[in-house]
């Protein structure tokens, strides 16, 4: 599983018109699966989303994780993290989970950050999606489940 974090003062996606998720300072979390992920890696990515250091501490060293400072946490998938870019110039996306399967893998990894974080929401699998936010640094990281 793949996240691609931003260290966020603030984020939100809308749907239709409606914000069905928001959060203040924390971090904005695009999440893809590939073919092969599993709740294993699902687990392993959330423990890093958690405890990745990214946060500044009062000597202004990135030393703080979002469990730290109790931040917020907003999920949002996106199937075309798994895009395979090696050649042409129109993405392939056969690395990336069945549709099936990739929502109910972000599904899985949303009720355990829900069971795991108090400041967690998401967006929503396979909806048209318009996220708005404030890249704080700017911060942004690529992990690995």
């Amino acid at each position: 599983m793949i996240g691609l974090i931003q260290r966020v003062s603030e984020a939100r996606v809308v749907v239709g018109g409606e914000t069905v998720g928001a959060i203040e300072r924390g971090l904005l979390a695009l999440i893809g699966v590939e073919k092969g992920d599993d709740v294993g890696r699902a687990d392993r990515l959330l423990e890093r989303l958690l405890g990745y250091r990214v946060f500044p501490d009062e000597s202004g060293r990135m030393n703080l994780s979002l469990a730290t400072i109790d931040g917020g946490l907003l999920l949002v998938p996106q199937f075309t993290l798994a895009a395979d870019t090696r050649k042409g110039t129109r993405a392939s996306f056969t690395s990336a989970a069945p549709p099936v399967e990739g929502e109910r893998l972000f599904d899985y990894l949303a009720a355990q950050a829900q069971a795991a974080h108090a400041h967690v929401q998401c967006g929503r699998f396979g909806a048209d999606m318009q996220v708005a936010l404030v890249n704080d640094g700017p911060v942004t990281f690529w992990l690995q489940g």
